[in-house]
């Protein structure tokens, strides 16, 4: 194959001009082609007006040709690529007796089950929330009626935290494993549209990811893994220093998925427990006591950053953890038409659809601020889960078509700013600042518009613009939010972004809070072989501070399974 990289055409071009101007920087015949794929995508809007998109192209040509055009037109841009297919590790020698139990059903939890399905390991699922359609309508009643379900939400259930997001698919994460595609051509297979392989800012949107969350559950199912919702992980029975069996609690009695299959020889116990014949958990009237314990030599810890009960569980099991930077601040909105002529010029942006951006600033006070999960043409969004705490998130729908631009402006916060100690004290640094927000919101969202929080005003109406939010608003005093040096750091960082982008510490701007969710704010210990400081245990993801976003998580899960797979082989498989 021959890639070809920086190649600019107009925005506005066929697959045929495409494939022409490849031919012309191969100086070939057009026919000559016998192939083309797009490995990347962008958007170069530095000249504006003249936008276009910069293309990187592998090319395939017909018989011995390819050695003799790479010694003629071989440059930086033009060279010899070959890609290593995504490839599991040998299975190792220690046998496995039961399934392995992946705890959570975000992008972590599913593609490290997903793998371990793929290799035979018929792992189980076992996820607090709800299956998809129950969470989305308890979601939407969240919304609709202020009536929070703390088990089924915004982060908990099908799909994990990033159901309800725009679906961003970036990643900083340096892959030469092909962990990357591998997650990217999964997402396709299951419905995500084909673009996602190669935009450079990729992303699927929250109406979409959740069918192709169900899709993907569906695709474990078939390869004998089993997913129990509604069932939370509360403890563990260790033997010998390791893990012998997790210890679960249902929330309801019947949560099982239709088909699922767990191995033969599935070990079942709680009390009153009727295990099915060979483990079978679900089918016409299969139930689960409300407590029940299944036998495991491993366990995978994908339990997002939002698990706190889990997180307090874990360190009374004496997990060895630390707290973590993470950041906090409030989501911003502005008119999605102000972004996009910015951003793309007022020709351009009638072809290219919403803008996004990306924005960051060192402070002189060495604080970090910077944008973080942009949802063009979106909407802000409830995503508490815990009663008289309250959270904001960003959402975009597929098609990007809301009025209104969102993310969160945020500044990294440290252990040293979360006045207490030990591993959880940033969990408590989160609460405090939620349970502000509810108060200031009256358990709806707060919200005040960027010149009224500069001049510590209550706000009264909106200004130019209104906001596009999925849940109650009312307008609050966010300006009493955080201490002095937050709430100064997270305005000097919206007026430099005003230089990048201009308009965009525009008085009327409304800013939404409280964004605390950013990333995980412990990690739990593993080591090079991804085990805890407890035999069996893998932590991974977002929520053991090893992940930040669906790709990274997506990725991470398959190194957890890799590592499961190096070291264990599975009985019958």
């Amino acid at each position: 194959m021959i890639r070809i990289k920086q190649l600019k055409i107009p925005i506005k071009h066929t697959e045929e001009e495409l494939l022409r101007k490849a031919a012309r920087q191969l100086k070939i015949p057009e026919n000559k082609i016998e192939a083309c794929r797009i490995v990347r995508r962008s958007i170069d809007a530095r000249k504006k007006p003249e936008v276009c998109y910069v293309y990187t192209l592998d090319i395939r040509l017909a018989g011995e040709q390819e050695q003799r055009v790479l010694k003629k037109v071989y440059s930086n841009n033009i060279m010899s690529t070959s890609e290593q297919p995504y490839a599991y590790p040998q299975r190792g020698n220690v046998p496995l007796s039961h399934s392995p139990v992946v705890v959570g059903s975000g992008p972590a939890g599913l593609f490290c089950a997903y793998a371990l399905a793929e290799m035979g390991y018929r792992p189980i699922v076992i996820e607090r929330g709800k299956e998809m359609a129950a969470r989305k309508r308890d979601v939407e009643l969240f919304w609709r009626e202020n009536r929070l379900n703390p088990e089924s939400n915004v982060q908990f259930g099908a799909g994990g935290a990033g159901t309800f997001s725009d679906g961003k698919l970036n990643t900083l994460v340096k892959d030469e494993a092909g962990r990357s595609r591998k997650v990217l051509e999964t997402f396709i297979k299951c419905g995500a549209p084909e673009e996602i392989a190669y935009d450079s800012k990729p992303h699927i949107g929250t109406d979409i990811l959740s069918g192709v969350i169900e899709n993907l559950q569906k695709e474990i199912t078939a390869l004998g893994g089993t997913f129990l919702f509604e069932t939370c992980l509360t403890g563990f029975v260790w033997e010998k220093g390791k893990v012998a069996a997790v210890r679960c609690r249902r929330s309801s009695r019947n949560g099982s998925v239709p088909g699922a299959q767990p191995p033969e020889g599935g070990s079942f116990s709680g009390p009153g427990a009727q295990p099915p014949e060979r483990g079978n958990f679900s089918g016409p009237g299969a139930q689960l006591p409300e407590k029940f314990t299944l036998e495991t030599e491993v366990v995978v810890l994908a339990i997002g950053h939002s698990a706190r009960d889990t997180f307090q569980m874990l360190y009374e099991e004496g997990f060895a953890m630390e707290a973590k930077s993470f950041a906090v601040g409030l989501r911003v909105e502005h008119p999605q038409s102000l972004i996009d002529e910015r951003q793309y010029g007022r020709e351009a942006m009638k072809l290219l659809g919403a803008a996004p951006y990306k924005l960051t600033a060192k402070l002189a006070n060495g604080r970090g601020v910077y944008s973080f999960c942009m949802c063009p043409g979106g909407y802000v969004v409830n995503a508490s889960s815990e009663p008289g705490r309250l959270a904001v998130n960003g959402m975009s729908y597929s098609g990007r078509r809301g009025p209104n631009a969102n993310s969160a402006i945020i500044v990294t916060v440290n252990p040293e700013d979360f006045q207490g100690e030990g591993p959880l004290a940033g969990v408590e640094f989160q609460r405090r600042l939620e349970e502000r927000a509810f108060r200031l919101g009256g358990g709806r969202i707060p919200q005040q518009l960027f010149g009224d929080f500069e001049q510590e005003k209550e706000s009264a109406c909106y200004g130019s613009f209104e906001s596009c939010a999925k849940g109650q608003t009312s307008f609050g005093s966010l300006h009493r939010l955080f201490d002095k040096e937050i709430k100064t750091s997270f305005a000097a960082g919206m007026h430099r972004f005003g230089e990048i982008i201009r308009g965009f510490d525009r008085p009327d701007c409304i800013l939404s809070g409280v964004e605390s969710r950013t990333s995980s704010p412990v990690r739990i210990l593993r080591d090079e072989t991804f085990v805890s400081s407890k035999g069996g245990v893998y932590p991974c993801g977002e929520g053991a501070g090893y992940a930040g976003g669906i790709m990274s998580a997506g990725m991470d899960g398959l190194k957890a399974a890799e590592a499961v797979i190096r070291r264990f082989y599975r009985k019958g498989a």
